[in-house]
């Protein structure tokens, strides 16, 4: 041992050494037994000489790495397998099911089976079918499991429609029961097994049945209980479980079902009866959504399809069903007091709980059916203001929807398929506006009030109310400009008999329905250009103020040819006074000129060119008129009048201009630089 200590160190150092060895030696040991321990082997206290350098060591050490245990390999299932276990075993139960199905049909025909046999024979093998099913599903494959079961359930439902149809073994009482506990038991099974799928085979079996096996009788009582019963475990599933698309197949069905029987069987006596099943279908269907709010955040288009189309379908599912039966069994008198009753009812259900898509179709449908009994008890004429009326509702049910809604995706699509509807409803009305012979027919006169103009007036007014909920819930400006635009072509067409059609020696000038109505339309005009202008004026879009200029371009074409054709009736036929032509073509001159004085008073008073510019184009086609047309035939008083009067019409123009009231100059010169 040295005096300065060195071979103790030397001894500490190999000491560290070996326990490091010795470490990594477990640790490889544990690797390759397919683990790694976490517990570490802990060092021996050195001996306190050699505290730091056995510390430094240590902390030159790695840190063990830890190796996850290796991972089974997935077998691979071969061709041969895959044949083997499941195509064949697919193959052999289709098999199977075809040689027994044939085998009946041979003891059948052969009367080896009597029919107390064969019932049984459906029974029992339609529940060892359903039984048989459960064993496919514990192995995973679901989808054949739920075909299994669709074929055993349409094979008890064969067996029992056969029993009480063919063979008459059961009373309709009994058979309308097992039938209506199968259906429960499908239902059952489907809510209690989470399939879709298997809800919509089981539909399948249950409605094509009563088609299969129908003998040519009218068993309104048990088919439509029956279907009913279908109707209502639907619903039932419906509210249990989010399946939306049961619906799709089960309305239309029952609706089929429905007419075929309409058509074949309904006589007047039945009426009652039938109206109590119209009822209970209209409730069952109108269940699926009640009391239900919606909480997804992203709905599926399944969700929108049935929140909007399928209450809609219903609704005229049951409106018409009610409407044919009333008509065939001579009652009509009673249709007008069911639709205020089905608007009523739609307004009570509306304060249900309820999802906000629904309670906006309730609305829309109680609208509809409250504006429906209108017509039913008038004129054709109100059919068109229903459809005005539920287009305007629509859209401000899809307004206040936008304007309550705290989740922005959703609303956005169901205010818009609303709004599509209250387009589709307003252009239905509009069309039935335009498509009356009375704007077109010359023979036909009415008087000014009459219900064409009010027809056209409420369609005014729904467009009105369509543009300001348009403009309020802050959407696109050409939404609240195309009602504008649609209410300036509606002024049109009240002013349309007396632009284009011929005058009768019955109407006085100035003084009949055709001229009363193109005022009106001149006021509807007039209005709708002071709207324009206001909102042009505080900025709220910039097509406001072309469509205003459009509104007054039409004001004083239609006012300017409603003068000429007043003026040309007022002085009568040619044939009473020779002169007459000549006399008409000054006095229209002088109303030309009289107008367009007045177009530029407007502009200079208001300080508006585009109003000048009309008024000057206007003086500019009434000199072209007087000197090229009416002085070829004017006698020499006749010509000074007319001269005299142009000719200060003329002057007063440029004084005005001189005057430069407009301070048009200072306008038009130069800016000096600053």
């Amino acid at each position: 041992m040295g005096p300065d200590g060195s071979q103790p160190a030397t001894s500490a150092e190999l000491e560290a050494l070996r326990l490091r060895v010795e470490r990594l030696e477990q640790e490889l040991a544990a690797l390759r037994q397919g683990y790694v321990s976490v517990a570490q082997t802990p060092l021996p206290a050195a001996p306190p000489p050699v505290i730091a350098v056995t510390r430094e060591v240590a902390m030159a050490q790695p840190a063990p790495v830890f190796v996850p245990p290796p991972q089974p390999a997935r077998a691979q299932v071969s061709l041969e397998k895959r044949l083997g276990s499941q195509v064949f075993n697919r193959i052999g139960i289709i098999a199977l099911l075809l040689g027994t199905a044939w085998f009946l049909k041979l003891a059948i025909d052969n009367q080896w089976i009597g029919p107390v046999g064969r019932t049984l024979i459906g029974l029992v093998a339609g529940a060892g079918i359903i039984l048989w099913s459960e064993r496919f599903r514990r192995q995973g494959v679901r989808a054949f499991a739920y075909s299994l079961k669709a074929v055993g359930t349409g094979v008890l439902y064969l067996s029992l429609w056969a029993a009480f149809q063919l063979y008459h073994l059961l009373p309709a009482p009994v058979a309308l029961v097992a039938m209506l506990l199968v259906t429960a038991w499908n239902a059952f099974m489907a809510w209690s097994q989470n399939s879709e799928l298997l809800a919509a085979y089981a539909l399948i079996g249950a409605f094509i049945t009563p088609m299969l096996l129908a003998t040519g009788g009218n068993h309104e009582i048990f088919l439509f209980t029956y279907i009913l019963a279908v109707d209502v475990a639907t619903t039932v599933l419906i509210r249990l479980r989010s399946w939306p698309r049961l619906l799709f197949g089960t309305l239309p069905i029952t609706i089929l079902y429905f007419i075929g029987w309409y058509a074949n069987y309904y006589a007047a006596e039945d009426l009652g009866l039938t109206i109590l099943f119209l009822v209970l279908f209209w409730l069952a269907f109108l269940a699926a959504d009640l009391g239900r709010r919606s909480s997804d955040t992203r709905p599926t288009l399944a969700t929108y399809l049935a929140g909007i189309l399928l209450p809609l379908v219903n609704a005229a599912f049951f409106a018409l069903g009610l409407y044919f039966v009333l008509q065939s069994a001579h009652d009509s008198a009673w249709m007008p007091w069911m639709m205020v009753l089905l608007g009523a009812a739609y307004l009570g259900i509306m304060r249900l709980p309820q999802s906000r898509l629904a309670s906006a179709i309730h609305l829309s449908l109680a609208v509809v059916f409250l504006t429906i009994a209108i017509p039913l008890k008038a004129s054709g004429h109100w059919i068109t203001v229903a459809w005005l009326i539920e287009g305007a509702a629509l859209f401000w049910v899809a307004t206040r929807l936008s304007a309550s809604e705290t989740e922005p995706a959703p609303a956005v699509r169901e205010t818009t398929v609303l709004r599509g509807l209250s387009v589709l409803a307003l252009a239905l009305g509009l069309l039935a506006t335009l498509a009356v012979d009375y704007w077109f027919d010359p023979s036909r006169h009415a008087d000014f009030l009459n219900h064409d103009m009010a027809t056209a007036l409420i369609a005014i007014a729904a467009c009105a109310v369509v543009a300001w909920l348009a403009r309020r819930s802050r959407l696109a400006a050409l939404a609240a400009v195309a009602p504008f635009a649609v209410i300036d072509g509606l002024a049109c067409l009240l002013a349309l008999r007396e632009l284009f059609l011929p005058h009768t020696p019955a109407q006085t000038a100035f003084l009949h329905a055709d001229f009363g109505l193109a005022l009106l339309g001149i006021a509807v005009l007039a209005a709708a250009s002071y709207v324009a202008l206001r909102l042009a004026r505080i900025g709220d879009s910039a097509m406001w103020r072309p469509f205003a200029g459009v509104s007054v371009v039409l004001i004083n074409l239609i006012a300017l040819i409603s003068g000429v054709r007043e003026i040309g009736a007022l002085w009568g036929e040619a044939a009473i006074d020779p002169n007459i032509g000549l006399k008409r073509a000054l006095t229209v001159s002088a109303f030309l000129m009289t107008y367009s004085a007045c177009l530029l008073a407007a502009g200079f008073w208001k300080r508006n060119a585009f109003i000048r510019w009309q008024g000057l184009l206007l003086l500019v086609f009434t000199i072209l008129k007087t000197f090229l047309y009416d002085m070829r035939n004017l006698s020499q008083g006749y010509r000074i009048a007319s001269v005299l009067g142009l000719g200060v019409l003329l002057m007063a123009v440029s004084f005005a201009y001189q005057k430069d009231w407009l301070n048009l100059r200072q306008q038009s010169a130069p800016k000096e630089p600053s």
